[in-house]
């Protein structure tokens, strides 16, 4: 198979879709590879790196969205990609489509098979090529929320740690999946007044088991929300339903009860934010204010940590792309259910449910796909 890596477009995303190594791998079995010249420099990989990898290197992105049967990516196409894109191509990245219908609209029409990482599934509904960047965007957030609730920056001016003498920061967590867990962790080892909120009683336990003390959990209802987010200094949201817009759990009324300079960080924001006042923000301008509280939005925020980042979801993503490129997409899926459910659109139609609900599109299940 022939498969294409561009340069990521999107602001301040240094993060590529496939390592040198990972090119070596896709190679040695055959499969031809372009990559864009220069698309690995955000993360210090050169082109000859990747020529050494045994990668065709190509000038600009048109040769690799025109000719190459798999493009893999990293974030969602940009609407210049998504012109380019074409039927019978395979589309291999991060999609986030529930809140974003011009995308949707756009893969529909192009005709592509768009396979999104988000909603590739693992053993007992777990999000195996979601989960490293969560990693790293938790552990993010607290450090973005940190320097946001320094005075220059429009925040309290709070420490999160504390002092000797001067009480710790009231961080609190919406969210005890992996996205909390490590926010928590980062929060803790800061030195925070840390709060975890789930409406899981098993999340809960998990999590109460691993911080003890150093961490409080509370059950996620509208009155402990409020409460908790009232008295907080860093607020991080942290919730995900799988594929489907993110519910609004933190609502503009809501700001005018919190402390002045308290923090937001939307970490939810792909899936559209679950603060009612959220937006999506980039690495270049990362926050704005409303109702005298920060709001730290950024879409991309493991694209700053582009090395870390990029060699983390290779790791999950490089085995499903030797699936694909050795069997085809329709018997990878036959082959991996997981695999099936990362297929968002094909050939005009949308084939995850969440989806489709979510932007009034006619559901086809992806066994009707494969049965074709």
């Amino acid at each position: 198979m022939r498969i294409g890596c561009p340069t990521e477009i999107k602001n301040h995303e240094y993060r590529v879709g496939l390592t040198p190594e990972s090119v070596r791998e896709l190679a040695s079995r055959g499969n031809e590879v372009w990559i864009q010249s220069g698309a690995g420099l955000g993360i210090g990989a050169t082109d000859e790196e990747y020529r050494a990898a045994s990668a065709k290197i190509v000038d600009g992105p048109d040769p690799i969205f025109a000719e190459c049967e798999m493009v893999v990516k990293v974030k969602e196409p940009q609407a210049i990609e998504r012109s380019k894109l074409h039927e019978d191509q395979i589309l291999y990245t991060y999609l986030h489509l529930a809140p974003d219908p011009e995308q949707t609209e756009d893969l529909v029409n192009s005709g592509v098979t768009a396979i999104a990482y988000e909603t590739v599934t693992g053993p007992r509904g777990s999000l195996p090529l979601l989960k490293p960047m969560s990693q790293v965007a938790g552990r993010m957030s607290i450090q973005a929320g940190a320097n946001a609730l320094e005075k220059a920056h429009g925040g309290r001016g709070v420490l999160i740690g504390g002092v000797p003498g001067v009480l710790p920061g009231k961080v609190v967590v919406i969210g005890g999946g992996v996205v909390g867990f490590n926010a928590a962790q980062m929060a803790v080892g800061l030195g925070g007044d840390v709060e975890i909120l789930d409406r899981d009683p098993e999340v809960l336990e998990k999590v109460g088991t691993f911080f003890e003390a150093r961490a409080s959990t509370r059950f996620s209802n509208k009155t402990n929300l409020e409460d908790a987010v009232c008295g907080a200094d860093l607020v991080i949201g942290a919730v995900l339903i799988p594929g489907a817009a993110a519910p609004k759990l933190v609502t503009r009324d809501l700001l005018k009860r919190m402390k002045p300079g308290a923090v937001l960080v939307d970490v939810a924001i792909d899936q559209g934010g679950c603060f009612e006042t959220s937006k999506p923000t980039t690495h270049a301008e990362p926050t704005y204010v409303v109702d005298d509280i920060v709001h730290y939005c950024v879409a991309n925020m493991p694209g700053a940590v582009a090395r870390t980042s990029t060699y983390a979801l290779n790791n999950v993503t490089l085995p499903h792309a030797l699936r694909i490129a050795r069997l085809g997409w329709k018997d990878a899926m036959r082959e991996n259910p997981h695999l099936a459910e990362g297929l968002n659109v094909h050939k005009g139609k949308v084939t995850y449910r969440a989806v489709a609900d979510e932007l009034s599109y006619d559901y086809t299940p992806v066994e009707d796909v494969l049965g074709e």
